[in-house]
């Protein structure tokens, strides 16, 4: 896991794009890894979840920043685990009220967003230490990173599993879906597939920032 800062950070586009790439919850950090292997079978259920989660992350991380210098040390976790709870319970109901059938399918996914170690570890590591803004816009991309993810392996098991992106066909009718991407062991092949691409060109750039360091250690 990257190491969080302990002193106030500078508000960049770094503090962004590390969630989408360096510090990317799923493919770097293995985090939240339940509901990325349960609820991707689809894209839809994969971009609802992402935004839940998304949507929590923000909301709690910019809570726990602003109160950050009034909750006590000793009661810091329940106070975290507390404001999550409260804004899993407004998405919860929120989902309810658009579409039933999309919260039948995510199922007790929502109310686990809970026990996201990607939440509550933000709070406890980043959002306790650091100012509104930089918290908003890290927790921001965070979310969008593990949002991302979950697309990534949503898509791939519909298409491969369903032969249809959001419900749409995209194969005639001979295509023969392979029933095992929508199923639970489908999910365990598609993330190790995603993680080897990932670590494959993150370590393709290292192995590049390497060279040029040497071709210019060399020309110096």
């Amino acid at each position: 896991m990257a190491v969080l800062p302990n002193t106030t950070e500078n508000l960049s586009l770094d503090t962004f794009v590390r969630g989408l790439w360096e510090e990317n919850p799923v493919f770097v950090m293995l985090l939240g890894m339940c509901p990325v292997l349960a609820v991707t079978n689809t894209t839809m259920n994969a971009i609802a979840m992402g935004l839940a989660t998304t949507f929590v992350l923000v909301s709690s991380t910019v809570l726990i920043s602003l109160l950050r210098n009034w909750i006590p040390k000793q009661v810091r976790i329940a106070s975290y685990i507390v404001i999550i709870a409260t804004f899993v319970t407004v998405v919860d109901y929120g989902i309810q009220a658009i579409s039933l059938e999309l919260y039948a399918a995510l199922g007790a996914f929502i109310q686990l967003i809970v026990a996201n170690c990607v939440i509550l570890g933000r709070a406890e590591a980043y959002a306790s230490k650091q100012r509104l803004h930089t918290t908003f816009i890290n927790s921001l991309g965070m979310g969008a990173g593990f949002t991302l993810a979950l697309l990534s392996l949503g898509t791939v098991r519909e298409i491969l599993g369903s032969g249809s992106l959001l419900g749409i066909p995209l194969f005639g009718e001979g295509f023969q879906p392979w029933v095992v991407m929508i199923l639970p062991p489908g999910g365990f092949f598609v993330l190790g597939a995603w993680l080897l691409i990932f670590n494959w060109m993150r370590l393709r750039k290292e192995r590049r920032l390497i060279e040029q360091s040497g071709a210019a250690a060399n020309a110096g």
